[in-house]
């Protein structure tokens, strides 16, 4: 039986070091307040998920607050970008897992059904990618490590996802529906569950 293994990353939710963009609209507090929100709706989305959950802090492993050990392997990311901490952590889980799928951890848009999706996409294909609207990339899926995935890209900018489909057009993929993550006010300024934060 196959082993699904699902990554979160997450920033240690610190002031004035998580949503620096939407911060500059916002403030340094609302921008912590929208980030603590945000991944308490990941939580909830993850745990209806049924694939074994690694939780990789930025920075350090925090006591048990949202992410609970009782539901989430704890783990610290490691290298000098993002690129290289996720492999790192996909390098981890192929040690114990057959497929392995990665989310941040701030997508208000992510459904439970998207993980599930990707993990039944690998049944059949090599990668599954996630396309976020900002031309990045919020989901990334694989059956094996593929290294160049996680190589020269400007990570944060909207070719990421161009740059990583045309390094991978000899393996099978499948995309997901495409999401928007949030980074600026624009992201949030007409959905009512953020009118909380935006109206103090």
């Amino acid at each position: 039986m196959s082993k699904n293994i699902l990554l979160v990353f997450t920033r240690n939710p610190e002031l004035g070091k998580v949503k620096t963009r939407l911060a500059k609209s916002v403030g340094d507090q609302t921008a912590l307040d929208i980030y603590v929100f945000l991944l308490k709706h990941t939580k909830k989305i993850v745990l209806e998920t049924q694939a074994d959950k690694w939780i990789y802090f930025s920075e350090n492993i925090e006591a048990d607050q949202i992410w609970n050990s009782s539901n989430f392997q704890r783990k610290l990311q490691h290298g000098p970008d993002l690129g290289i901490r996720m492999q790192n952590a996909f390098e981890e889980a192929f040690k114990v897992g057959d497929k392995v799928v990665i989310i941040g951890s701030d997508l208000y848009d992510l459904k439970a059904s998207d993980i599930d999706a990707a993990f039944a996409a690998l049944e059949d294909a090599e990668v599954v990618l996630g396309p976020a609207v900002d031309g990045g990339y919020y989901l990334l899926g694989m059956t094996d490590l593929i290294p160049q995935i996680f190589e020269n890209k400007a990570w944060g900018t909207p070719t990421v996802l161009k740059d990583t489909l045309a390094q991978i057009i000899d393996k099978k993929t499948v995309l997901l529906p495409e999401r928007n993550d949030v980074d600026y006010v624009e992201d949030i300024i007409d959905n009512p569950a953020f009118s909380i934060f935006l109206n103090k």
